[in-house]
């Protein structure tokens, strides 16, 4: 009986990138340059040792996205894209059985490379002059940092710590 309520994972609305409460937590969105990615990046064979051309160009096309430019700060997802690679080409065949498009789109969700991807990486496409890490507005400065504590009995205590050292 004890598994009864309580959260879950995955319950309820995923914390939104551009909610105020997100910005309290540091919940910020990693902005990816709308320019793509065009310096180097690994071959293919050390993933998928027996890759085909069409698989080769499918991959250095892959590396040309904005995605790219955050997968090669994270080589662990290095074998993920492989993979999609070549679940995208076995796609191409007229042939291929719906199981296929569905592994391919679920990998392409993992890497970033669709809409949802994108939203569930916490990864936005922006104009490189917007990459620059952006200060805070002015309201916000002017008002200082909120802290915020709890007393014993639940009730919660405000205080404004001012930029300017004044209360």
């Amino acid at each position: 009986m004890s598994n009864h309520g309580g959260a879950r994972s995955r319950s309820g609305p995923k914390p939104s990138m551009y909610s105020a409460r997100s910005d309290a937590r540091d919940l910020k969105a990693t902005r990816l340059p709308v320019e793509g990615y065009s310096d180097d990046f690994p071959p293919l064979s050390e993933f998928l040792p027996d890759a085909t051309e069409r698989e080769g160009l499918v991959w250095a096309e892959a590396w040309t996205t904005p995605q790219a430019a955050q997968w090669i700060r994270e080589p662990y997802r290095f074998r993920t894209i492989a993979m999609w690679v070549r679940w995208t080409v076995k796609m191409e065949d007229p042939e291929a059985p719906a199981a296929v498009a569905s592994a391919a789109l679920r990998l392409a969700d993992q890497i970033g490379l669709t809409p949802s991807g994108l939203k569930e990486n916490g990864w936005v496409i922006v104009p490189k002059d917007q990459i620059v890490p952006e200060s805070p507005p002015a309201k916000q400065r002017a008002a200082g940092k909120v802290i915020e504590r709890t007393t014993g009995t639940g009730r919660r205590l405000r205080g404004v710590v001012r930029s300017d050292g004044s209360d």
